[in-house]
């Protein structure tokens, strides 16, 4: 029996939605520098896989990690969080 690779979850801010059925979502994380000990922030731009094409910029949204859907696009967005303002 196989045992089933566990799928990175990760919350972030939707920048863009002008494409079809995909969305931008920006990660943003805090890191501590090595040297100076300072937090810092890192952040990232996936596209995610949105198939009802209803999120709005603004949204804060779930995505998970999964098959390749297109050349850039490898995680799909598993729920909304916070509806933008």
């Amino acid at each position: 029996m196989k045992s089933q690779k566990l799928k990175r979850i990760l919350a972030g801010k939707i920048t863009s939605n002008k494409m079809e059925k995909t969305v931008t979502v920006l990660v943003e994380r805090k890191i501590k520098h090595p040297l100076y000990e300072k937090f810092i922030m890192k952040s990232k731009k996936y596209h995610a896989h949105d198939t009802s094409d209803s999120l709005a910029i603004g949204d804060m949204v779930l995505i998970e990690e999964c098959r390749p859907l297109s050349k850039t696009k490898n995680w799909k967005v598993v729920k909304q969080i916070n509806k933008a303002l």
